[in-house]
């Protein structure tokens, strides 16, 4: 059947694609790495201008207050055993890559989703490109990425962008959609706008599904910290990409040990946070 059929050209109708978009947006693109490496970098500077202990003991404050004393203690802990292992430095790094990708997921995702959870049409659309964004391999996204943003900390922002964004479209939609229809009837029946009856009603108790959405894709961003020290992203995924190609199980299992620690960290944070919403709402 194959002999009798030509082949579609898929890849060189792609290729073309991408090269017809570096040359009329080119400068776009390194504006927006310029944007991204800065955003990274001041991160960076940012908390490494902080001792590790005093920082250790701020993150720790703020676990605390979010959510509880043990989580406060983890963190803390935590911490003190990422510096004493000697990755304080890589830890900054993929911290700083992870809040730039998920704060980016959110200031997208979050306003997509509530617009398909108002247009039945918007959803219809956005559903299957949330399936292909998923179930695409992570790898695939470090193609173009690399193609347009070039090797180093971006692509890796990117990659993770696009991975991890699709939980937070999806759960704030279905936070909005499943907000009991008896309220939005009596916001209506006291003349609430559409910006009233999202903002007042809707969102507040939609927060706890969509703060689940966001501790999602902090998980799915955190998951391509290695994939993307591949293309030159800077971190935790560094180290454990350099103990695979040299067959450092030691250093591999440090710094994976280190992930494993911040994952914890920033889900046990964020399950809280959306809990405390969920309280607030509810008084």
């Amino acid at each position: 059947m194959s002999d009798l059929l030509p082949r579609i050209p898929l890849a060189s109708w792609i290729d073309q694609f991408l090269d017809w978009l570096i040359t009329h947006f080119g400068s776009l693109f390194d504006g927006i790495t310029a944007l991204l490496e800065g955003i990274v970098d001041g991160i960076v500077n940012s908390l490494a201008f902080i001792p590790s202990i005093i920082l250790a003991i701020l993150f720790g404050l703020v676990a605390w207050w979010i959510s509880n004393k043990k989580v406060a203690l983890f963190s803390l802990i935590g911490f003190l055993i990422i510096d004493y292992l000697g990755y304080w430095s890589p830890m900054l790094q993929m911290l700083a890559l992870v809040v730039t990708s998920v704060g980016i997921s959110i200031v997208i995702g979050v306003p997509i989703g509530i617009w398909a959870s108002q247009k039945e049409s918007v959803s219809r659309i956005v559903t299957p490109i949330l399936d292909f964004m998923q179930t695409m391999p992570a790898f695939v996204y470090l193609l173009p990425a690399i193609f347009f943003f070039n090797i180093g900390v971006v692509p890796g922002i990117v990659a993770s962008v696009i991975f991890s964004m699709p939980p937070t479209i999806r759960l704030t939609s279905l936070g909005i959609r499943q907000v009991p229809e008896d309220l939005i009837e009596a916001t209506e029946a006291f003349g609430s706008t559409t910006g009233q009856k999202l903002m007042k009603v809707q969102i507040p108790l939609a927060m706890p599904t969509i703060m689940a959405g966001i501790n999602q894709s902090i998980m799915l961003a955190l998951s391509m910290v290695v994939i993307a020290s591949m293309v030159g992203a800077p971190g935790l995924g560094e180290e454990v990409y350099r103990a695979v190609t040299q067959l450092k199980t030691g250093v591999g299992v440090e710094a994976g040990l280190a992930i494993v620690i911040v994952a914890i960290i920033l889900d046990r944070i964020t399950q809280h946070a959306g809990k405390q919403k969920q309280g607030g709402s509810q008084s």
